[in-house]
C-alpha cells in the first residue's frame, strides 16, 4: 500500500478530501492534477496529454511516469492549502 491508499479509499467511497472524487460525469482536461495509479504507483500528479481513455501523468518538471486509464484517476485536486 501506497501513500495515498487512505485517501483513494475515501474518494472511491464518494467523500471529498481536498481532492474530488471522479465520477462518470466528470470531464478531465490537461493540466489538471490528479490523484491517480500509474504502473502500480500512486502520484498526485498532472494530466500531461489525453488520448480517448488513456491519459498520460507526469509532474510540473517535465517527467513523464505513463499513461493510465480513467479507472485508475481517483480524484482531482480542488484545494491547494498551504
Amino acid at each position: 500500500m501506497g501513500w495515498a491508499q487512505g485517501h483513494i479509499t475515501q474518494l472511491v467511497a464518494g467523500k471529498t478530501v481536498a481532492v474530488e472524487p471522479i465520477t462518470e460525469s466528470t470531464e478531465l482536461k490537461v493540466g489538471d492534477a490528479v490523484l491517480c495509479r500509474v504502473s502500480g504507483k500512486e502520484y498526485l500528479h498532472l494530466i500531461k496529454a489525453i488520448t480517448g481513455q488513456r491519459y498520460q501523468i507526469g509532474n510540473n518538471r517535465g517527467g513523464v511516469n505513463g499513461w493510465t486509464g480513467v479507472n485508475n484517476i481517483f480524484g482531482r485536486c480542488i484545494k491547494v492549502e498551504k
